[in-house]
């Protein structure tokens, strides 16, 4: 089921099937900002990730001595999740544990994912409350996916990502993109770091995050997008690796993938928030559309 959101500025869709963001269109310009989705580069659009955020070593990991399998980037966008619309600018869906969700991860919790619209900005808020009787391991993130050009008559080669920082220090990720425990300096040209579609030969890239901001700008008009998150641990930026897909996601996560290696218990695996029984866990991440 698609759900629309909409204000003066922004009309925003979201579906039903894992809350994944279907379209963000400007009102003003119609230019549609959200990737559309293609089989031949990637079909989705904007997953949330939940319970872990990308791969695990073999596909599976351990809690308490029992093993259980999770496809990359977790279960909540496998589900197809009930949702209240608050008012035509505010939606929450609702993510609980049951039986079905307990063959993959054994907690008990409620995930509410809430969209909201606030002038040029979409919030995504995450709202995660432990129900069990345990202490829950957990991990989450956005995934978003965004059209690059925005217009016609543009390249890809036309935009570049600006930070806040000259330099960033990049996760190094083995061949099959699990962690490998390094990191490196990763040096920026005047804060911005152009796209061009070799970037993501070798898959992703992962950054340590210290500012809180990145923006997706052209060279050739003033229309951008720009990306906040607080309390993550890292930004991943991606598309479809040796390919020449029209589009980059701007990725921030709460947590990172498996060590090369290792098939993680989940009490000691990196990056996982740890919430007491009845705890509750609040964050959120914004778009805004910037138009000149």
């Amino acid at each position: 089921m698609i759900s629309k959101l909409e204000n003066d500025f922004l009309a925003v869709e979201i579906n039903s099937l894992g809350a994944e963001l279907n379209s963000i269109k400007s009102k003003k310009t119609g230019i549609e900002y959200l990737w559309q989705g293609n089989p031949e580069f990637w079909k989705d659009k904007s997953p949330i990730l939940f319970p872990i955020c990308g791969r695990l070593f073999g596909g599976k990991y351990t809690h308490c001595g029992a093993e259980y399998e999770m496809p990359i980037h977790g279960i909540a966008r496998l589900f197809d999740l009930d949702y209240k619309k608050v008012s035509d600018r505010e939606i929450e869906f609702y993510f609980k544990s049951s039986e079905q969700t307990k063959s993959y991860y054994p907690f008990d919790f409620d995930f509410t994912i809430r969209y909201a619209l606030d002038g040029e900005c979409l919030k995504t808020e995450f709202i995660v409350v432990n129900t069990g009787k345990e202490q829950m391991y957990f991990s989450y993130g956005g995934h978003p996916g965004f059209n690059v050009p925005f217009n016609g008559g543009e390249k890809f080669e036309d935009y570049y990502l600006e930070f806040k920082e000259d330099k960033l220090t990049r996760l190094v990720f083995s061949p099959t993109c699990f962690c490998t425990g390094k990191s490196e300096e990763f040096i920026l040209d005047n804060k911005k770091l152009a796209l061009r579609h070799n970037l993501f030969d070798n898959d992703a890239l992962f950054f340590e995050l210290k500012a809180d901001t990145v923006k997706l700008k052209s060279q050739t008009h003033k229309n951008s997008v720009e990306v906040t998150f607080d309390d993550m641990t890292v930004l991943g930026l991606w598309h479809k690796p040796k390919a020449d897909a029209p589009y980059v996601c701007i990725e921030p996560w709460h947590g990172v993938p498996s060590t090369d290696g290792v098939v993680d218990d989940i009490k000691t695996k990196n990056e996982m928030i740890k919430l007491d029984v009845n705890g509750k866990y609040e964050n959120y991440y914004t778009i805004k559309i910037i138009e000149g």
